[in-house]
C-alpha cells in the first residue's frame, strides 16, 4: 500500500524556511514603494522606516508560531561566538576605510566602497521620539529578527539538507560538517548580499559554519549574529555609513 503524499504545511522544513519567505519579500516592499525626491514626506522618500517594522510583526509572528519547532540547544561556547562575532564583523567593515574617490568598479567586489547610502534615521527629526523609535526599530530587526530567520534557515535547514538527500533533513545532526554543504551555504549567503557585502559575507558565512560544526549549537550561531549584527549596528551609528544595515 502506497502511503499517503505528506501536505507541504505539514513538512518539518516549512518552520525552517517560512520566515524568512515572509521576511524577503517585504524587504523588497520598501524598494518599491521608495520614491527618490528628498522633498516628499518621509514615509514616501524613505519607507523602510515603516515597512520594516511591519515586516518585523510579522516574521516574529511566523517566528512564535512555529517555535516550538526549533531546537536551539545547546547554548554553549557563547564566548567563542562572541569573539567569532567581532572578527566577523571587523572584516566586513574594514575595506571600506580603503575608499577613496576614482578607484576602479571592481574594488566594490572586496567591499571598498564609500557605504554612505542606506537607512539612513535622520531623515526624521534628530533625537525626536519617531527618531528614537526608528533607531530601536531598527535594532530590534537585526539583533533579534534578522539572525532568527538566516540561521533558521542557513543553518537550521540548508546546511543540513544539502546533506540529506533524499532523507529528512532533520535525520542529519546539527553541525555534521561536508565540504559541500560548506561551498553551497556560505556561497548562497554571498549571493544574497550586494556586491559590496561580498568579501565580508563569504567570510562571515565561513566563520558561522564553523561555529556550527564546532559548537554543534543552533542557538550559538544565533547568538553569534546577534551579536555581530549589534556590533555593525553601533559602528553605523557611529560612521554614518548607513549602507552597511
Amino acid at each position: 500500500m502506497i502511503a499517503p503524499r505528506q501536505h507541504w504545511t505539514q513538512s518539518p522544513a516549512v518552520p525552517y524556511i517560512a520566515p524568512l519567505v515572509v521576511f524577503m519579500p517585504l524587504t523588497e516592499v520598501a524598494t518599491w514603494l521608495r520614491v527618490e525626491n528628498s522633498a516628499l514626506p518621509w514615509y514616501q522618500s524613505a519607507p523602510e522606516h515603516w515597512v520594516y517594522p511591519v515586516q518585523c510583526a510579522i516574521v516574529g509572528a511566523v517566528l512564535l508560531f512555529f517555535r516550538k519547532h526549533y531546537q536551539l540547544a545547546p547554548w554553549r561556547r557563547m564566548g567563542l561566538a562572541a569573539l567569532l562575532a567581532v572578527v566577523g564583523i571587523a572584516v566586513w567593515v574594514l575595506p571600506a576605510s580603503l575608499y577613496h574617490e576614482g578607484q576602479p568598479g571592481w574594488h566594490e567586489w572586496l567591499g571598498i566602497a564609500p557605504r554612505m547610502e542606506g537607512f539612513n534615521p535622520n531623515v526624521l527629526p534628530s533625537h525626536s521620539a519617531a527618531w528614537w523609535a526608528t533607531v530601536a526599530l531598527r535594532f530590534f530587526r537585526m539583533v533579534v529578527i534578522v539572525p532568527f530567520v538566516e540561521e533558521l534557515f542557513w543553518r537550521g535547514f540548508l546546511m543540513r539538507q544539502v546533506q540529506a538527500g533524499d532523507r529528512d533533513f532533520l535525520s542529519i545532526p546539527f553541525g555534521q560538517h561536508s565540504w559541500r554543504a560548506f561551498w553551497i551555504v556560505t556561497l548562497a549567503v554571498v549571493a544574497v548580499h550586494q556586491p559590496a557585502d561580498y568579501l565580508g559575507a563569504f567570510v562571515w558565512g565561513a566563520l558561522v559554519y564553523w561555529l556550527a560544526v564546532r559548537t554543534k549549537s543552533l542557538g550559538a550561531c544565533v547568538f553569534m549574529h546577534a551579536v555581530g549584527n549589534l556590533l555593525l549596528g553601533l559602528y553605523v551609528m557611529q560612521t554614518r555609513q548607513w549602507g552597511f544595515w
